[in-house]
């Protein structure tokens, strides 16, 4: 248990590690802008890819990870369908509409992330949890970074964006306590949620910052700072699992 709660913790706290730097970014140009988002959906590629679907591989089969993936997808792509529309000429303070599916996603998809480590936690294997909680906290890094910057477009104060991107990752914590007990009852879980978080992270990477990073004349440098993160979550992976 006291693996599972520091596990929990520092995942989810590396949520607002990731947001430390919007607190320094006086101003962001385009072109940073676009850079960041595209190294930020690098990395989420790669701990889609070489970290959490494999992590799903290792305990279930193909037709499972599809299947999670799949949910991933369908529930964020419903979600963005509900959301309603904001009028920002009239509401220049209110978060928009795109602000608010990336927070509001990023929250949702750190439920099946927690619940992750819990039920890894309570896996036979003991070294699971720790693995598990490793690299959901190495992707949630950029995903504080992510939200943080998305509020900062939207003329909120830095504290309070960092703030709301800390606060995204927090669910984790109560989310790895309820799987840890829902193992009692419910089997094979991890392998959903671990595809789940992979599919959520992939439809915000391709729906989201792909084109979001690409619409000022930066493609160029866009792609190359994508393929960077994308290396640099490979790298990171590799050493927390030597």
């Amino acid at each position: 248990m006291e693996g599972l709660l520091l596990g929990s913790v520092l995942s989810a706290m590396s949520t607002g590690l990731g947001a430390i730097p919007i607190l320094f970014f006086k101003k962001l140009t385009h072109r940073w802008r676009d850079l960041l988002l595209a190294f930020t959906a690098g990395v989420m590629v790669s701990a889609s890819m070489f970290g959490l679907i494999p992590q799903a591989l290792e305990v279930s089969d193909t037709v499972v990870v599809s299947v999670g993936v799949i949910l991933g997808v369908t529930v964020l792509s419903l979600m963005e369908k509900m959301i309603p529309h904001i009028d920002l000429e009239r509401q220049q303070k209110v978060m928009s509409e795109k602000a608010f599916l990336i927070v509001a996603a990023l929250f949702l998809h750190n439920i099946p992330e927690g619940l992750s480590v819990g039920v890894s936690y309570a896996h036979v294997n003991s070294e699971l949890g720790a693995a598990v909680a490793i690299g959901i906290g190495l992707q949630n890094m950029p995903e504080g970074l992510l939200v943080a910057l998305f509020l900062s477009y939207q003329a909120m104060n830095r504290w309070k964006a960092f703030l709301i991107a800390t606060l995204t990752g927090v669910v984790e914590i109560f989310a790895a306590l309820f799987g840890y007990g829902l193992t009692r009852y419910v089997e094979g879980l991890v392998p959903y949620g671990l595809a789940f978080a992979a599919g959520a992270m992939m439809f915000i990477v391709y729906k989201e910052l792909i084109p979001e990073s690409h619409g000022d004349g930066n493609e160029r440098v866009a792609t190359f700072s994508f393929i960077f993160g994308l290396l640099a979550m490979v790298i990171l992976l590799d050493i927390f699992s030597a």
